[in-house]
């Protein structure tokens, strides 16, 4: 199920020479669609779009999809939701505040929520995400932190079926800080919320300084890294692993998956675009909703 413009998927298939039946959805129950086809909840463009040109006037377009997508998940009509990428400034030009889809999810779902990226050699999780460098410090504090970590413990037990997940840390500063002569965010902060963590029997690993916490020798004593700010450790994942990252939401009452990509606007409506990390997207949200299923049973 695709939610939405219906003519819009129309026209971009006939751009790439794709011939495809689009089907309406009746509301009522999805059936598998035949190769060749797939169902549109159709949610209508405000702009006709241009391609490479994000417009302001279809921010509201794009901000009705999300919702859409977040009703039928919370009342059982979808299993999961899979999202491209987006163009926050776009969003943002037509006076509408919005960080992307990870926050856009958490409020209307009302839940605490984690951005971990994947790829087969390496998970990331991040304890804050898309905001200035200078206000990560601020946003490091015990209750973010430890929020973060017991949502990444309870996702990889449930969702990766890890018995005993091995959680890697990251400092904020470098070399960890090194005994407080080079930053106090470790010993004020990141120190005191492991140790209490580990009196709860997470296994946690750090604070590890970030420039070697991803050697060879490092990767085979953990399952994830939980890094302090989105740039310490996604270049790590990105560089080695770009075409089959996936971006997921932990902590929200549904499976949620994306790209680990922008929008490489100088490629849209050429063909020439790679639509692996959309391909591995949508295969670890059935992944993820096969264990779901399994579990439950």
């Amino acid at each position: 199920m695709a939610i939405t413009d219906r003519d819009l998927l129309a026209r971009a298939a006939a751009r790439c020479g794709k011939c495809i039946a689009l089907l309406d959805d009746d509301a009522q129950h999805i059936q598998p669609a035949p190769q060749g086809t797939l169902h549109v909840h159709h949610v209508p463009l405000e702009s006709l779009e241009r391609c490479g040109q994000p417009d302001p006037r279809n921010a509201r377009h794009v901000l009705s999809t999300l919702s859409e997508a977040t009703t039928g998940c919370m009342t059982g009509r979808y299993a999961a939701v899979v999202t491209a990428p987006v163009q926050k400034s776009s969003i943002n030009q037509a006076g509408i505040s919005f960080s992307g889809h990870t926050a856009f999810f958490a409020k209307h779902a009302h839940a605490d929520v984690v951005m971990m990226l994947t790829s087969p050699k390496l998970r990331v999780a991040l304890v804050s995400t898309h905001i200035p460098l200078h206000a990560v410090s601020a946003a490091i504090t015990h209750s973010a932190l430890e929020r973060s970590l017991r949502i990444v413990h309870h996702a990889l037990r449930t969702h990766f079926g890890l018995t005993t997940p091995r959680i890697a840390v990251l400092g904020l500063n470098p070399h960890a800080g090194e005994n407080g002569y080079l930053g106090n965010e470790e010993i004020d902060t990141i120190i005191p919320v492991l140790n209490t963590l580990r009196d709860d029997g997470l296994h946690l690993l750090g604070p590890l300084p970030a420039d070697t916490a991803f050697i060879p020798a490092q990767r085979q004593h953990y399952d994830v890294v939980v890094a302090m700010y989105h740039d310490q450790a996604l270049p790590v994942l990105k560089s080695e692993a770009f075409d089959c990252g996936v971006n997921i939401t932990l902590g929200l009452p549904f499976i949620r998956t994306s790209v680990d990509h922008g929008t490489a606007l100088e490629l849209a409506g050429t063909g020439r675009a790679n639509p692996a990390s959309l391909i591995a997207a949508t295969q670890l949200a059935l992944t993820l909703i096969r264990h779901q299923t399994s579990v439950s049973v």
